[in-house]
This record gives structure tokens, sequence and C-alpha cells, in this order.
């Protein structure tokens, strides 16, 4: 089969169009034929600094498509069956295997690229907002990087939820785009100081929480915007920048943070039950997955470098 892979950790120039094995089924798996490949930030972290399991190694969390082959254990899913998957690697090319706990079916008449850009995001926004963010209607939140794939879906979510939704983005052009999916206010992180625009608008109070995917020097700002009580869910390192910070604000305001990893429970009946119905309620319209570009998956080098840019919308797929 035809893949994206690497021999060596780097910049999006290490990524090679090169044909490889294709994947062996477990007994307790199945095996899709690739139509669309989500590319999540955590693939491009992977491809900077992240182990090489093989070389060349395929990286790649998400992808989406049909079922070609199901291991003999295996009784809840079938050949033909439109699936999307989530695993640790392996999305960067025409075939993958995957445990059979890791593809949820998706609706008939469900457009496969949509469904293949939703469980990481999604699922991570979910869990930044209620299981570990507590959020509740009437409270205010702040999401960072508010184009990146969770931060489109926490919007979402958290308009939909009843919260005052600010978000934070690199350009005036971007935020603009994030109006329609639910957000209030809008801060351009290069031009303005995010806590201190944060403070402005909510009259010196301050947010009940924060989803920071970003971490580094946006996790300090993420902290001073927050109201007494408030909580940040920290969920990544897109800024790839050290965490150093001060926690200090966090006790005088009794506030709180909080890391969260959706792959650490992503196979807990709790998570894959939740990522289930986001796909159903997305299928059903109530929704939005916001595709930015499509490249093919032999411009994979092309792909990283376009999300690196910081220019995307929502999510940036891949096509075999």
């Amino acid at each position: 089969m035809k893949a994206a892979v690497y021999y060596q950790n780097g910049g999006p120039e290490v990524l090679k169009y090169e044909d490889v094995p294709d994947p062996e089924c477990h007994p307790k798996g199945v095996v899709i034929r690739v139509e669309a490949v989500s590319i999540e930030g955590g693939d491009t972290l992977n491809r900077w600094h992240g182990a090489l399991a093989n070389k060349p190694h395929v990286v790649g969390y998400q992808a989406g498509g049909e079922i070609v082959q199901v291991g003999s254990e295996v009784t809840d899913l079938k050949v033909g069956q439109k699936v999307t998957t989530v695993f640790g690697a392996g999305s960067h090319a025409a075939l993958r295997a995957v445990p059979a706990r890791n593809a949820w079916p998706v609706p008939k008449g469900f457009n496969i690229k949509l469904a293949a850009a939703i469980p990481v995001p999604f699922g991570t926004a979910d869990d930044c907002l209620f299981e570990f963010g507590h959020l509740k209607s009437g409270e205010t939140v702040l999401v960072q990087a508010g184009a990146s794939g969770v931060g489109v879906a926490a919007i979402q979510l958290a308009k939909r939820a009843g919260a005052t939704v600010l978000a934070t983005a690199s350009s005036n052009e971007r935020l603009e785009r994030l109006k329609p999916l639910g957000l209030d206010h809008g801060i351009n992180y290069k031009t303005d100081d995010v806590a201190k625009s944060v403070m402005k608008l909510t009259h010196n109070r301050g947010v009940d929480l924060v989803v920071d995917p970003v971490g580094g020097a946006t996790l300090q700002g993420s902290l001073l915007s927050l109201a007494y009580r408030g909580r940040v869910s920290m969920v990544g390192a897109a800024g790839r920048e050290a965490m150093t910070i001060d926690v200090s604000s966090l006790m005088a305001g009794n506030r709180s943070l909080t890391g969260v990893f959706l792959g650490a429970e992503i196979g807990t009946d709790r998570a894959h039950n939740m990522i289930q119905r986001l796909i159903d309620e997305a299928a059903r319209g109530e929704l939005k997955v916001v595709i930015d570009r499509t490249f093919p998956l032999s411009e994979a080098a092309a792909a990283h470098a376009y999300i690196e840019s910081r220019q995307a919308v929502g999510r940036v797929l891949l096509i075999p």
C-alpha cells in the first residue's frame, strides 16, 4: 500500500510517499480502506519529536473509511461498514489496522470525510468542557486556539450548553469565521494581550473555564484569565514551548488546573459512548465539522506545513 512515512523526526520535509507492507488484521481488530485522514495536532508533534515504532514510520491518530477485513473475534462490525477510527499511529496510509474498540460506526448517508474528523477533537473538547471542566449553563468559557480542531468543537459545545464563549486566534479573519459556530467575543492574540482582553470583556471578573490546547506561554495567559474558582483544562502542547509557568494565582483564587488526555480513557465505555454520541449528533446536523482544506496523501508534507503555518480553521484532511 501507499503511505506517508518518515525515517527520522523533523519538519514536514521528512515525510515521504512510499510503498509499505499492508497491515495485518488482528483477531480482535479490523482493517479499513482509508478514505480520509484527519491530521491531528498530535500527528505533527509526533512527527517532530515522537518515538518511531518502526522505520519507516506511519504517523497518525485518526482516519475514516470502509472496513475491508474483520478479525475472527469481532462480532459487532462487518466488512463494507463505514467507520471512523483512532489509534496511536498508522492513519497516513491507504489501509490501516485498528482494534475493533477503536472504530466507531458512521451513520448511513453521513459524509465519511466529516466523520473522520470527529473523535479526537470533538471528544477532547467534550472532556475539557464537561467531564473535567464541569461547565454549567450561564458560565463564561475562553477557548485558546479557537480555530484549531479542538477549538472549533469546543466553541460549539460550550455555546450549546448555554455558555458565553470567548476565543483566541491569530487573525481577525479567522475569528470572523468562528462567529457562526457560536463565538461571542474574539481576541486576536497577535495584537492584543489575552488576559487583559478577557478582563475587559468580562468587566474584570474573568472566565469560569479555559480550554487550552496550546500550553507554553499561552498557558500563563489562561491562568491569568480566570475568575474566582475558575478552571483550566490543559489539553496539549501545540505551542511547542516549555511549560514554565507561575501557578501562584491558582491558590489565591481557589482556581484549578487540570491536564486532559482523551487517549488515557478512550477505551472506556464512557469515552467510547461519548464519541459515538458526538458522531451521531454531527450526522443529524446538530454539530458542524469544519474542513479547511484537503490534500492528496502524496502531499502529506505540504499538508503538515500548511497546518503549521496556522492558517487553517478547523481540520485539514489527506485523501489517499
